[in-house]
Protein backbone atom coordinates (compact mmCIF):
# COMPACT_ATOMS: atom_id res chain seq x y z
CA UNK A 1 0.00 0.00 0.00
CA UNK A 2 2.76 2.27 0.51
CA UNK A 3 4.14 2.01 -2.49
CA UNK A 4 1.17 2.38 -3.83
CA UNK A 5 0.57 5.85 -2.15
CA UNK A 6 4.07 6.89 -3.06
CA UNK A 7 3.48 6.09 -6.93
CA UNK A 8 0.54 8.07 -6.39
CA UNK A 9 1.99 11.21 -4.89
CA UNK A 10 5.05 10.93 -7.43
CA UNK A 11 2.44 11.28 -10.19
CA UNK A 12 0.44 14.38 -8.97
CA UNK A 13 4.09 16.06 -8.28
CA UNK A 14 5.50 15.20 -12.17
CA UNK A 15 1.81 16.33 -12.79
CA UNK A 16 2.15 19.76 -11.46
CA UNK A 17 5.96 20.35 -11.93
CA UNK A 18 5.60 22.51 -14.91
CA UNK A 19 7.65 22.81 -18.40
CA UNK A 20 11.02 25.04 -18.74
CA UNK A 21 10.15 25.75 -21.96
CA UNK A 22 6.36 25.56 -23.61
CA UNK A 23 7.91 24.27 -27.53
CA UNK A 24 5.95 21.58 -28.83
CA UNK A 25 2.35 19.80 -27.10
CA UNK A 26 4.91 17.06 -27.33
CA UNK A 27 6.34 17.78 -24.35
CA UNK A 28 2.84 17.91 -22.45
CA UNK A 29 1.05 15.46 -20.28
CA UNK A 30 -2.27 15.72 -19.79
CA UNK A 31 -1.37 16.61 -16.32
CA UNK A 32 0.36 19.56 -17.87
CA UNK A 33 -2.53 20.22 -19.80
CA UNK A 34 -5.02 20.46 -17.21
CA UNK A 35 -2.68 22.76 -14.50
CA UNK A 36 -2.91 25.41 -17.78
CA UNK A 37 -6.57 25.18 -18.21
CA UNK A 38 -7.19 25.09 -14.71
CA UNK A 39 -4.78 28.50 -14.16
CA UNK A 40 -6.66 29.78 -17.07
CA UNK A 41 -9.90 29.66 -15.64
CA UNK A 42 -8.05 31.51 -12.40
CA UNK A 43 -7.02 34.16 -14.77
CA UNK A 44 -10.47 34.82 -15.62
CA UNK A 45 -11.50 35.44 -12.30
CA UNK A 46 -9.05 36.85 -10.61
CA UNK A 47 -9.31 41.03 -9.86
CA UNK A 48 -7.54 42.78 -12.76
CA UNK A 49 -5.32 44.85 -9.98
CA UNK A 50 -4.21 41.33 -8.35
CA UNK A 51 -3.92 40.16 -11.93
CA UNK A 52 -1.67 43.45 -12.47
CA UNK A 53 1.15 42.39 -9.76
CA UNK A 54 1.88 38.97 -11.12
CA UNK A 55 4.57 40.32 -13.53
CA UNK A 56 5.56 43.43 -12.02
CA UNK A 57 9.09 44.90 -13.18
CA UNK A 58 9.41 41.99 -15.56
CA UNK A 59 10.11 41.99 -18.61
CA UNK A 60 8.70 39.94 -21.86
CA UNK A 61 10.38 39.64 -25.57
CA UNK A 62 7.90 39.61 -28.05
CA UNK A 63 9.96 38.49 -30.85
CA UNK A 64 7.52 37.83 -34.19
CA UNK A 65 10.26 36.71 -37.02
CA UNK A 66 6.52 36.62 -39.10
CA UNK A 67 3.58 38.31 -39.40
CA UNK A 68 0.52 37.74 -36.63
CA UNK A 69 -2.16 39.54 -35.18
CA UNK A 70 -4.09 37.37 -32.65
CA UNK A 71 -1.30 35.64 -31.42
CA UNK A 72 1.12 38.51 -31.26
CA UNK A 73 -1.68 41.08 -29.57
CA UNK A 74 -2.86 38.43 -27.29
CA UNK A 75 0.43 38.00 -25.73
CA UNK A 76 1.54 41.55 -25.39
CA UNK A 77 -2.05 42.43 -23.92
CA UNK A 78 -1.64 38.93 -21.55
CA UNK A 79 1.97 40.50 -20.53
CA UNK A 80 0.83 43.65 -19.89
CA UNK A 81 -2.31 42.15 -17.93
CA UNK A 82 -0.08 41.07 -15.41
CA UNK A 83 2.11 44.13 -15.32
CA UNK A 84 4.95 43.23 -17.58
CA UNK A 85 7.19 45.09 -19.49
CA UNK A 86 7.00 44.18 -23.43
CA UNK A 87 9.92 44.50 -25.67
CA UNK A 88 10.43 42.97 -29.11
CA UNK A 89 9.29 43.20 -32.56
CA UNK A 90 6.51 42.45 -34.98
CA UNK A 91 8.49 42.28 -38.48
CA UNK A 92 11.98 40.58 -38.69
CA UNK A 93 13.01 43.39 -41.27
CA UNK A 94 13.57 46.06 -38.55
CA UNK A 95 15.40 43.40 -36.30
CA UNK A 96 19.27 42.98 -36.97
CA UNK A 97 18.53 39.24 -38.68
CA UNK A 98 17.80 41.73 -41.92
CA UNK A 99 22.06 42.12 -41.15
CA UNK A 100 22.71 38.74 -40.92
CA UNK A 101 22.34 37.93 -37.69
CA UNK A 102 21.62 34.37 -36.46
CA UNK A 103 18.80 33.08 -34.78
CA UNK A 104 21.16 32.01 -31.98
CA UNK A 105 23.05 35.36 -31.69
CA UNK A 106 19.79 37.34 -31.18
CA UNK A 107 18.71 34.63 -28.58
CA UNK A 108 21.61 34.88 -26.78
CA UNK A 109 21.37 39.14 -26.57
CA UNK A 110 17.90 39.60 -25.90
CA UNK A 111 17.95 36.39 -22.87
CA UNK A 112 19.81 39.16 -21.21
CA UNK A 113 17.27 41.90 -21.38
CA UNK A 114 13.98 39.81 -20.97
CA UNK A 115 12.98 37.39 -18.25
CA UNK A 116 10.61 35.44 -20.65
CA UNK A 117 11.11 34.78 -24.50
CA UNK A 118 7.80 34.26 -26.44
CA UNK A 119 9.12 33.88 -30.39
CA UNK A 120 7.23 32.74 -34.05
CA UNK A 121 9.56 32.52 -36.61
CA UNK A 122 9.03 30.91 -40.31
CA UNK A 123 11.41 27.86 -39.95
CA UNK A 124 10.46 24.27 -38.20
CA UNK A 125 12.33 23.66 -35.29
CA UNK A 126 13.31 27.52 -34.75
CA UNK A 127 11.67 27.35 -31.12
CA UNK A 128 13.71 24.47 -30.16
CA UNK A 129 16.69 25.47 -31.10
CA UNK A 130 15.83 28.90 -29.00
CA UNK A 131 15.14 27.33 -26.10
CA UNK A 132 18.03 25.04 -26.63
CA UNK A 133 20.61 28.37 -26.14
CA UNK A 134 18.55 30.30 -23.73
CA UNK A 135 18.66 30.27 -20.31
CA UNK A 136 15.49 32.44 -20.16
CA UNK A 137 11.87 30.19 -20.83
CA UNK A 138 10.74 30.82 -24.26
CA UNK A 139 7.75 30.08 -24.99
CA UNK A 140 6.90 28.69 -29.18
CA UNK A 141 4.14 31.33 -30.68
CA UNK A 142 4.32 29.51 -33.78
CA UNK A 143 7.21 27.59 -35.74
CA UNK A 144 6.76 27.30 -39.95
CA UNK A 145 4.36 24.30 -40.36
CA UNK A 146 5.28 23.02 -37.31
CA UNK A 147 3.93 23.78 -33.90
CA UNK A 148 1.34 25.92 -32.67
CA UNK A 149 1.32 24.88 -28.69
CA UNK A 150 -0.67 27.91 -27.21
CA UNK A 151 -2.88 27.80 -30.24
CA UNK A 152 -3.75 24.37 -28.86
CA UNK A 153 -3.99 25.08 -25.01
CA UNK A 154 -6.46 27.82 -26.39
CA UNK A 155 -8.49 25.70 -28.12
CA UNK A 156 -8.99 23.17 -25.65
CA UNK A 157 -9.87 25.75 -23.20
CA UNK A 158 -12.58 26.59 -25.69
CA UNK A 159 -13.46 23.14 -26.03
CA UNK A 160 -13.83 22.57 -22.34
CA UNK A 161 -15.43 26.02 -21.48
CA UNK A 162 -18.36 25.33 -24.23
CA UNK A 163 -18.91 21.32 -23.24
CA UNK A 164 -17.94 21.06 -19.50
CA UNK A 165 -15.21 18.03 -20.94
CA UNK A 166 -12.61 17.34 -23.90
CA UNK A 167 -12.99 13.72 -23.13
CA UNK A 168 -15.61 11.70 -25.26
CA UNK A 169 -15.81 15.19 -27.93
CA UNK A 170 -16.15 14.50 -31.62
CA UNK A 171 -13.97 16.79 -33.73
CA UNK A 172 -13.92 17.36 -37.38
CA UNK A 173 -10.93 19.03 -38.57
CA UNK A 174 -11.43 20.20 -42.15
CA UNK A 175 -9.33 22.21 -44.77
CA UNK A 176 -5.76 22.13 -44.83
CA UNK A 177 -4.73 19.19 -42.88
CA UNK A 178 -0.63 18.54 -44.14
CA UNK A 179 0.10 22.30 -43.90
CA UNK A 180 -1.36 23.62 -40.69
CA UNK A 181 0.39 23.34 -37.60
CA UNK A 182 -2.99 24.00 -35.98
CA UNK A 183 -4.55 21.01 -36.19
CA UNK A 184 -1.04 18.86 -35.82
CA UNK A 185 -0.44 20.28 -32.60
CA UNK A 186 -4.36 19.74 -31.61
CA UNK A 187 -4.17 15.57 -32.68
CA UNK A 188 -1.31 15.18 -30.38
CA UNK A 189 -2.71 17.28 -27.65
CA UNK A 190 -6.69 15.29 -28.33
CA UNK A 191 -5.11 11.61 -27.88
CA UNK A 192 -3.64 12.81 -24.26
CA UNK A 193 -7.79 12.64 -23.22
CA UNK A 194 -10.36 9.23 -23.22
CA UNK A 195 -12.59 8.22 -26.00
CA UNK A 196 -11.65 11.29 -28.80
CA UNK A 197 -12.98 10.76 -32.10
CA UNK A 198 -11.13 12.82 -35.24
CA UNK A 199 -12.98 12.79 -38.21
CA UNK A 200 -10.18 14.33 -41.01
CA UNK A 201 -11.84 15.99 -43.95
CA UNK A 202 -9.67 17.60 -46.56
CA UNK A 203 -8.88 17.43 -50.64
CA UNK A 204 -6.84 14.76 -51.14
CA UNK A 205 -3.16 16.77 -52.07
CA UNK A 206 -3.84 18.37 -47.91
CA UNK A 207 -4.51 14.99 -45.95
CA UNK A 208 -3.30 14.86 -42.45
CA UNK A 209 0.41 13.61 -42.46
CA UNK A 210 0.77 9.95 -42.74
CA UNK A 211 3.34 10.12 -39.54
CA UNK A 212 0.58 12.07 -37.21
CA UNK A 213 -2.31 9.58 -37.88
CA UNK A 214 -0.20 6.61 -36.88
CA UNK A 215 1.32 8.16 -33.94
CA UNK A 216 -1.98 8.66 -32.47
CA UNK A 217 -4.67 6.21 -33.91
CA UNK A 218 -3.79 4.06 -30.50
CA UNK A 219 -5.58 6.90 -28.98
CA UNK A 220 -7.71 8.37 -31.16
CA UNK A 221 -10.78 7.27 -33.49
CA UNK A 222 -9.87 8.63 -36.79
CA UNK A 223 -12.00 8.82 -39.48
CA UNK A 224 -10.81 10.43 -42.78
CA UNK A 225 -12.76 11.86 -45.81
CA UNK A 226 -12.83 13.96 -48.31
CA UNK A 227 -16.59 14.54 -47.84
CA UNK A 228 -17.91 17.54 -45.88
CA UNK A 229 -21.11 16.17 -45.21
CA UNK A 230 -20.37 13.07 -44.26
CA UNK A 231 -20.06 13.36 -40.72
CA UNK A 232 -22.05 16.52 -40.10
CA UNK A 233 -24.74 15.01 -37.84
CA UNK A 234 -22.12 13.13 -35.58
CA UNK A 235 -19.71 15.95 -34.72
CA UNK A 236 -19.22 18.49 -32.02
CA UNK A 237 -17.10 20.38 -33.65
CA UNK A 238 -16.14 21.41 -36.62
CA UNK A 239 -12.62 22.57 -36.13
CA UNK A 240 -11.76 24.53 -39.78
CA UNK A 241 -8.70 25.95 -41.52
CA UNK A 242 -7.88 28.30 -44.04
CA UNK A 243 -5.83 26.90 -46.72
CA UNK A 244 -2.35 28.56 -46.25
CA UNK A 245 -1.16 30.32 -49.77
CA UNK A 246 2.03 30.38 -48.07
CA UNK A 247 2.86 27.25 -47.25
CA UNK A 248 2.40 25.78 -51.43
CA UNK A 249 5.89 25.67 -52.28
CA UNK A 250 3.32 25.80 -56.21
CA UNK A 251 1.14 28.54 -56.99
CA UNK A 252 -1.05 26.22 -59.21
CA UNK A 253 -1.64 23.72 -56.33
CA UNK A 254 -2.75 26.28 -54.10
CA UNK A 255 -5.47 27.57 -56.81
CA UNK A 256 -6.66 24.22 -57.27
CA UNK A 257 -7.56 23.80 -53.52
CA UNK A 258 -8.44 27.28 -52.38
CA UNK A 259 -11.74 27.14 -52.29
CA UNK A 260 -12.31 23.46 -51.58
CA UNK A 261 -14.87 23.45 -48.45
CA UNK A 262 -16.95 26.74 -47.80
CA UNK A 263 -18.82 26.65 -43.90
CA UNK A 264 -22.46 28.39 -45.06
CA UNK A 265 -25.88 28.60 -43.12
CA UNK A 266 -26.91 25.12 -45.77
CA UNK A 267 -23.88 23.10 -44.37
CA UNK A 268 -25.02 24.00 -40.57
CA UNK A 269 -28.31 23.37 -41.33
CA UNK A 270 -26.94 19.65 -42.39
CA UNK A 271 -25.46 19.51 -39.01
CA UNK A 272 -25.75 18.13 -35.55
CA UNK A 273 -27.78 20.01 -33.36
CA UNK A 274 -25.30 22.37 -30.96
CA UNK A 275 -22.48 21.89 -33.15
CA UNK A 276 -20.13 24.93 -32.53
CA UNK A 277 -17.60 25.91 -35.30
CA UNK A 278 -13.93 26.79 -34.42
CA UNK A 279 -11.16 28.35 -36.46
CA UNK A 280 -7.79 29.82 -35.75
CA UNK A 281 -8.07 32.73 -38.11
CA UNK A 282 -7.34 34.24 -39.73
CA UNK A 283 -10.13 33.15 -42.70
CA UNK A 284 -9.96 34.11 -45.95
CA UNK A 285 -13.89 32.55 -47.51
CA UNK A 286 -13.86 29.66 -46.19
CA UNK A 287 -16.66 30.66 -43.85
CA UNK A 288 -19.21 32.68 -44.86
CA UNK A 289 -19.86 35.99 -42.88
CA UNK A 290 -23.16 34.82 -42.52
CA UNK A 291 -22.15 31.89 -39.90
CA UNK A 292 -21.17 34.75 -37.33
CA UNK A 293 -24.89 35.36 -36.06
CA UNK A 294 -25.38 31.88 -35.64
CA UNK A 295 -25.06 30.42 -32.60
CA UNK A 296 -22.73 27.86 -34.17
CA UNK A 297 -19.82 30.30 -34.31
CA UNK A 298 -17.40 30.21 -31.56
CA UNK A 299 -14.24 31.39 -32.90
CA UNK A 300 -14.34 34.86 -32.28
CA UNK A 301 -14.70 33.71 -28.46
CA UNK A 302 -12.29 31.01 -29.14
CA UNK A 303 -9.58 33.63 -30.02
CA UNK A 304 -10.52 35.77 -26.99
CA UNK A 305 -10.14 33.06 -24.81
CA UNK A 306 -6.34 33.35 -25.67
CA UNK A 307 -5.67 35.98 -23.37
CA UNK A 308 -6.48 34.00 -20.47
CA UNK A 309 -4.20 30.84 -21.26
CA UNK A 310 -1.33 33.03 -22.76
CA UNK A 311 -1.92 34.92 -19.29
CA UNK A 312 -1.47 31.29 -17.35
CA UNK A 313 1.54 30.28 -19.31
CA UNK A 314 3.50 33.30 -19.03
CA UNK A 315 2.48 33.82 -14.93
CA UNK A 316 3.18 29.62 -14.36
CA UNK A 317 6.98 30.13 -16.20
CA UNK A 318 7.75 33.67 -14.58
CA UNK A 319 10.31 31.99 -11.85
CA UNK A 320 11.56 29.50 -13.87
CA UNK A 321 14.90 28.57 -13.87
CA UNK A 322 16.97 26.31 -16.36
Amino acid sequence: MKGYLDSKKRQKTDSEKFLPDVVSILDFSRGHIEVVLKQAESMEKMPREKKAQILRNRVVASLFFEPSTRTRLSFETAAQNLGARVVGFADAGVSSTSKGETLSDTIHIVENYADIIVMRHFLEGAARRAAEISKKPVINAGDGANQHPTQTLLDLYTIKKQFGKIDGIKIALLGDLKYGRTVHSLMYALAKFNGVTAYLISPDSLKMPKHIIDDNKSKLRIYETQQIEKYLSEVDVLYVTRIQKERFPDEIEYQKVKNAYIIDNAIVAKAKKGMKIMHPLPRVNEIAPEIDATGAALYFEQAANGIPVREALLSMMKDVRK
